[in-house]
């Protein structure tokens, strides 16, 4: 594992242990983090429901945000997470208590000021596709 990839961790089990809003990711397993890319799996508990039983769409939106920053830190071993400019989060299917969610985040392009990254939940047991995200970052001057 690169540096990068164990501060990564170090950051990720931090994070999910405080009383902050990153307690959100206390359910969230890390796969990896190298290359620009990052894995994860997530297993959808009652706290992150909507009125309606299903995964909200906050959460993962903020599962977008999360992993994919991840992935951009782990480019090039770089690991600035720059700031973001925009977020958009197509929701494709529904995700229920109990159901494991696999994230595969994706770093596509890091120019000198912006990077653009993508995001993809599916349902662990059968694939099927829960989001796709697609997230820009600022990260001049880092």
């Amino acid at each position: 594992m690169s540096k990068v990839a164990d501060f990564i961790k170090v950051l990720w089990d931090t994070t999910a242990k405080t009383n902050t809003f990153g307690r959100l990711l206390k359910n969230v397993e890390l796969i990896s983090a190298a290359n620009g890319k990052c894995k994860a799996e997530f297993k959808v508990d009652e706290e992150h429901l909507n009125y309606a039983g299903t995964l909200h769409g906050g959460c993962t939106s903020t599962l977008v945000d999360c992993i994919s920053t991840y992935a951009l830190m782990s480019y090039k071993d770089k690991g600035l997470p720059g700031v973001s400019v925009d977020l958009h989060v197509t929701f494709l299917k529904a995700a229920f208590p109990g159901d494991i969610i696999s994230i595969d985040a994706r770093t596509i392009k890091a120019g000198r000021s912006m990077a653009f990254l993508e995001v993809e939940l599916t349902k662990k047991d059968d694939g099927a596709i829960i989001a796709r995200g697609v997230h820009t970052k600022f990260i001049g001057g880092q």
